[in-house]
């Protein structure tokens, strides 16, 4: 999610210190490690070396629903069974549902304000039953956006329920601006079923409540989903469209299944045809069919006036196709390039850097507000100038890995996807926007960041930080930290290390040690010495030149703890200039000073300490002039 951060940056917010969050010792497996993650490693759920143990599990919660929208009322009234399977080696007695929408109750915690006009006395649950069982709604325990249920029965590990509830509540306008309405009868519909919410191995049932900010942590499991809306209403959704000649007259729908295996976009919506109509049947209610097997959420749109584009690219050598597709206002002109950008990240982002198939079948972007994203459905608002359009498209499409395909746990650690989103497409960002460069923006963001008083550690877990300090925890410096990881590995090193973490852990819940002790056992050395700084201290990155001289030796002090590269440019008498670099791996056995001694055709005449892609705290010692 990347609209927020310029509200973030506005304001500096105050969070929690890490207390008792330094390192224990130099070796891999003495970086800190919280309790729940050493009782993890005795019950032999987690290891060490970053790999899947035979012990780990997870549970499951399949999903049917059916939802109706009126949009005269706003109101959303849908009914669904949960299946939920216990693979834990624990017996439950009570289950917690997620009530994403009690964010907008009266009174509830909020991370930031909403519009009067959005809050409501809480989500309507109308009907909760299990196994015969019918429950008092009144009666059961609701707290923040959680509801505890009691079970029936004890659920015993390796065993199944079905759990039925019927629920209804008003959509906001859209003050959140990751749910609601962005214009007349234009619905980006999220948060919005009740969900169960995750047991893990690490703190068994998840009970931080939904407060706006922080944002994914989700069980897998599979989507059969029917939504009804009134005719002339297009609908885009997470999973595979299962009856498109149910609702689609034929023009449109030959078009939509020109768009599958169109290596070029599609203009399926025009905005002559949505001024003709008769796009859709012309029943009174339509009902759009979706299903979606083994993803962390479901998310959709519907719009009786957007225009819609469409293409494909193949992702895989079996020629398997991959369809990106936008759903967008007459007026919105960034939008008229949108598919394509997105075709372009998707193939980027399968091909390059991660460098694995993109995996799910299809992705529409959504032209509501902010940038937000789901499996499957992205979130954008308009923008502009055309850079930030490609940005904000590749970076919400590169969250369809982290923490998507990954199952990050976002509550706590949001660096390990946010931080990814912001890395891994900036390459394509620049070849796609050269007049931007994504990558300097994000490093000097954080070079200029380091060191508030309101940044902390990135261990310090997400749903603890606010406004300024989750912002530079979760974006930039993480992007900044992947960025140096990869300089100093080297890109094959790297590349390799970061398909074995994926390989491991996609469809599960890696935790940041997983992520750590992985990098270290394929890239075969001990990058403790970079984590600790970076992930678990206070800390800005500064080099400074500790004293310089004609004759070309330089020395280099090391006044910041995080290890950053060495870029020096030299300039000798004769107005040459002499490049020499060294990656942050030269600090990797905590030495305070590197000296370079080297000999050159002229006299030195300045030596400059810095780079675009290097983030510097204090830029007033990184120059030397002979005087």
């Amino acid at each position: 999610m990347k609209k927020h951060l310029k509200r973030i940056f506005a304001t500096f917010g105050i969070t929690t210190c890490l207390l008792g969050l330094v390192p224990m010792a130099h070796a891999q497996n003495d970086l800190y490690v919280t309790s729940e993650i050493r009782e993890a490693y005795k019950k032999q759920t987690r290891q060490r070396n970053g790999e899947v143990p035979a012990g780990y599990w997870q549970n499951r919660s399949d999903y049917k629903i059916k939802a109706l929208l009126n949009p005269t009322t706003r109101i959303l009234t849908g009914e669904e069974v949960i299946s939920y399977a216990n693979n834990s080696p624990d017996t439950l007695s009570f289950v917690v549902i997620r009530l994403y929408q009690d964010r907008y109750k009266k009174n509830n915690l909020r991370d930031a304000e909403i519009a009067i006009e959005d809050m409501h006395d809480g989500v309507e649950i109308k009907k909760i039953s299990i196994e015969g069982q019918v429950y008092d709604s009144q009666k059961l325990r609701r707290k923040g956006t959680n509801l505890y249920v009691p079970l029936p029965r004890k659920l015993t590990p390796k065993t199944k329920i079905d759990i039925a509830i019927d629920w209804a509540y008003q959509v906001p306008k859209g003050s959140d601006g990751r749910t609601g309405i962005f214009g007349d009868n234009n619905y980006f519909v999220a948060y919005w079923y009740p969900q169960l919410a995750v047991y893990d191995d690490i703190s068994g049932w998840d009970l931080l409540n939904y407060t706006g900010t922080t944002e994914f942590y989700n069980d897998f499991g599979n989507f059969d989903v029917e939504l009804t809306v009134p005719k002339n209403f297009l609908l885009w959704a997470t999973g595979v469209f299962q009856n498109p000649d149910e609702v689609l007259n034929d023009k449109f729908l030959q078009r939509y299944k020109q768009a599958l295996t169109s290596d070029k976009v599609v203009n399926i919506v025009t905005k002559q045809d949505q001024k003709d109509g008769n796009i859709t049947k012309q029943k009174d209610q339509l009902t759009y069919k979706f299903k979606a097997d083994y993803v962390p959420d479901f998310a959709w749109a519907t719009s009786n006036t957007y225009l819609w584009d469409a293409g494909s690219v193949v992702v895989e050598d079996n020629g398997r196709r991959v369809v990106v597709g936008s759903a967008y206002k007459a007026q919105s002109k960034d939008f008229y390039e949108v598919a394509e950008i997105g075709l372009r990240s998707v193939e980027f982002l399968s091909k390059e850097m991660p460098g694995v198939p993109f995996p799910y079948p299809n992705l529409t972007v959504f032209n509501g507000t902010g940038g937000m994203e789901f499996p499957m459905m992205v979130n954008d608002g308009s923008t502009s100038p055309r850079s930030d359009v490609v940005f904000v498209t590749s970076h919400e499409i590169a969250h369809t890995y982290f923490p998507f395909y990954m199952g990050i746990n976002e509550r706590k650690y949001a660096f390990m996807d946010e931080g990814f989103a912001q890395f891994l497409p900036m390459e394509v960002q620049m070849r796609l926007a050269p007049e931007s460069d994504a990558k300097m923006d994000n490093i000097q963001n954080y070079a200029f960041s380091s060191g508030k008083e309101a940044e902390m550690p990135m261990m310090v877990p997400s749903h603890q930080q606010t406004g300024f300090t989750y912002g530079i925890c979760s974006y930039y410096r993480p992007g900044t930290a992947y960025v140096l990881l990869r300089e100093l590995l080297g890109d094959e090193v790297f590349k390799k290390a970061l398909k074995e973490y994926m390989r491991r852990w996609n469809g599960k819940h890696p935790m940041p040690y997983d992520f750590f002790f992985t990098f270290n056992e394929v890239a075969k050395q001990d990058l403790g010495w970079f984590w600790r700084p970076w992930f678990f201290e206070i800390g800005v990155p500064d080099l400074a030149i500790q004293s310089a001289d004609a004759n070309g030796k330089v020395v280099i002090e090391r006044k910041g703890a995080l290890p950053v590269p060495i870029n020096l440019v030299i300039e000798l008498e004769d107005g040459k200039k002499e490049h020499f670099y060294e990656s942050a791996a030269v600090w990797k056995d905590g030495k305070k000073e590197f000296v370079m001694d080297k000999k050159f055709a002229k006299k030195v005449k300045s030596v400059v300490v810095n780079s675009i892609y290097t983030p510097d705290h204090d830029l007033s010692n990184n120059v030397w002039e002979v005087k």
